[in-house]
């Protein structure tokens, strides 16, 4: 097989682990908003009133893998504008934010 072909090859291959790679760990991030949300939910809190304590920092710094995406799936959940911190450093869900995002199917429920 001549080289050229090998290296076509390999690009394509290396561009393929790393599109699975990304999908997967999205997957994964995903996974954990939901549960997030649903944890939310389950504890009604709509409110500043009714806000909870989420871990949102992570446990050990020196374990930066990705076994604890739940600090970067909150993070994201507060950009989208579906959770708010509380200043006292609880969080709640927005009720508005949640039904556009569950009108626009990204969040199957009630």
């Amino acid at each position: 097989m001549p080289i050229f072909v090998q290296i076509i090859l390999l690009l394509i291959g290396f561009g393929l682990f790393v599109f699975v790679v990304l999908y997967l760990s999205g997957l994964g991030l995903k996974r954990i908003c939901l549960s997030i949300i649903s944890e939310l939910e389950a504890a009604r809190a709509f409110n500043e009133k009714s806000a909870i304590p989420i871990q949102d920092r992570r446990k050990n710094f020196f374990l930066v893998g990705t076994k604890n995406l739940r600090p970067q799936a909150l993070k994201v959940l507060i950009q989208d504008g579906l959770v708010v911190r509380t200043p006292n450093g609880k969080f709640y869900l927005v009720r508005e934010k949640l039904k556009e995002a569950r009108e626009a199917g990204l969040i199957k429920g009630r």
